[in-house]
């Protein structure tokens, strides 16, 4: 029954191939026309000499299915390639700007520009702290209100404040603080029309630091929106030196302690 099948099957397919005549475009195969013989067909040959290669049956297929598909895969090649150029573009654009900004975050500043930018904020660089000069000795109650770029401060011989970070100033470098709105002692007080010209406060860098963490939290009600944010400002602490521009008070002298002294001049004297 096998066998009935398997004759049905090889004669269906070789009968259009033994009906139809040959054509220009396909070659007989060589090992159909030559006789074939019981003993070639029981001697081993290679397998080489039953195959057929002609290399004009094969030929390269492209998978598109038209030209069309083909003009469109170009099309959105060269899209493809001028978003690339775009990003490319806009890349290098930013780097420029990036390079720009930094670039102007560190330049170089000339003398008179320094100076300017440092009067403009209110102070002046003197130099750095030698050790010869005794800047925080006893002096007497004076006060000052300075303004220092756009907040102002009430100090005394002594005293510490934070102001924000100082650009063209070190530690340890004297300034001279030369916005004085108003000075005063015990006995007197004078007020700037807006600021006293030959009144000065000096003062002395001791740290560059940074202030507490500010939270900023942002929120959209029924958005979706939340934005968390920290913020610590940069400082710099001055210790004020001396005040300058007003009479200073002489300082009182008990004169309780003044008899004291007199009578230990007195038996000094004697005992002497």
């Amino acid at each position: 029954m096998a066998q009935r099948r398997w004759l049905q099957t090889v004669t269906r397919h070789a009968l259009p191939l033994l009906s139809s005549k040959p054509t220009t475009s396909l070659k007989p195969l060589p090992h159909l026309l030559a006789p074939i013989s019981l003993k070639s067909i029981l001697s081993p040959k290679p397998l080489q000499q039953f195959l057929y290669t002609d290399p004009t049956l094969f030929h390269a297929r492209s998978f598109s299915s038209s030209s069309r598909d083909d003009s469109e895969n170009e099309e959105d090649e060269g899209e493809e390639g001028e978003e690339e150029e775009e990003d490319y573009d806009s890349d290098s654009n930013e780097a420029e700007v990036d390079d720009v900004t930094v670039s102007d975050m560190k330049r170089e500043y000339s003398a008179e520009e320094i100076e300017a930018e440092a009067a403009a904020i209110g102070y002046k660089v003197m130099g750095p702290l030698l050790p010869s000069d005794r800047v925080l000795k006893h002096r007497e109650p004076v006060f000052a209100v300075v303004q220092v770029g756009s907040h102002q401060f009430k100090v005394s011989n002594g005293d510490c404040i934070y102001v924000e970070r100082l650009k063209f100033c070190e530690v340890n470098d004297k300034l001279i603080l030369n916005k004085v709105l108003m000075l005063g002692t015990s006995t007197q007080t004078i007020i700037g029309r807006p600021i006293l010209p030959d009144a000065a406060v000096h003062a002395v860098v001791e740290e560059h630091a940074l202030d507490a963490k500010v939270i900023i939290f942002k929120k959209k009600r029924r958005k979706n929106y939340r934005r968390t944010k920290g913020h610590r400002q940069e400082l710099t602490r001055l210790r004020i030196a001396d005040i300058q521009g007003i009479e200073k008070p002489q300082p009182k002298v008990d004169p309780k302690q003044k008899m004291a002294a007199v009578k230990q001049q007195e038996k000094v004297a004697v005992a002497a």
